[in-house]
C-alpha cells in the first residue's frame, strides 16, 4: 500500500527514512498526537532510549485501538531536547518501524511542558478499512 518516494535526482535521505511515502487510496487514516516518555504509571525514564521505548509503545496501542500497527505508520515527527540524543532515538526508531520506512522528521527543541522529557514522537498511519 505504502510506496517509498526517494527521487534518484535529489540526495539521498541521511538515515533510515523515505523523502516520501505515496498512498493509492487511504482507506483509512490515524493521527497520533505527540506522545512524550511517560508510562501509565506516571514514571518518568532517565535516557531518550528508554522515553523512546515508552513513546513508540504508546503509538502501538493506539493504532492497535484502531486496528492498525507499526508497519502502517507513513509518517513520523520526532522532537528531541538535545543533538546527543539523535542516535539513541534514531536506534530505538529503527527496532520499531519497519520496511519501507515512512517519511521522517527529527527536529531538536528547546524542552517540553516538563523539564524530564527528553523526547516526543508523533505518527500518522494509513490502513485499509476495517
Amino acid at each position: 500500500m505504502a510506496k517509498p518516494l526517494n527521487p534518484a535526482g535529489i540526495r539521498a535521505p541521511f538515515g533510515r527514512y523515505s523523502h516520501g511515502i505515496a498512498i493509492a487510496r487511504p482507506e483509512r487514516m490515524v493521527f497520533c498526537s505527540g506522545q512524550l516518555g511517560v508510562g501509565s504509571d506516571e514514571h518518568v525514564p532517565d535516557t531518550v532510549a528508554e522515553q523512546a521505548e515508552v513513546c513508540f509503545r504508546n503509538i502501538a496501542a493506539i493504532l492497535a485501538e484502531a486496528g492498525l500497527g507499526l508497519a502502517d505508520v507513513v509518517r513520523l515527527d520526532a522532537f528531541v531536547t538535545r543533538r546527543e540524543h539523535m542516535q539513541d532515538y534514531m536506534a530505538v526508531r529503527d527496532r520499531f518501524i519497519g520496511d519501507p520506512p515512512p517519511a521522517s522528521t527529527l527536529v531538536i527543541v528547546s524542552g517540553f511542558t516538563r523539564p524530564e522529557f527528553l523526547v516526543e514522537v508523533e505518527a500518522t498511519a494509513v490502513g485499509a478499512p476495517s
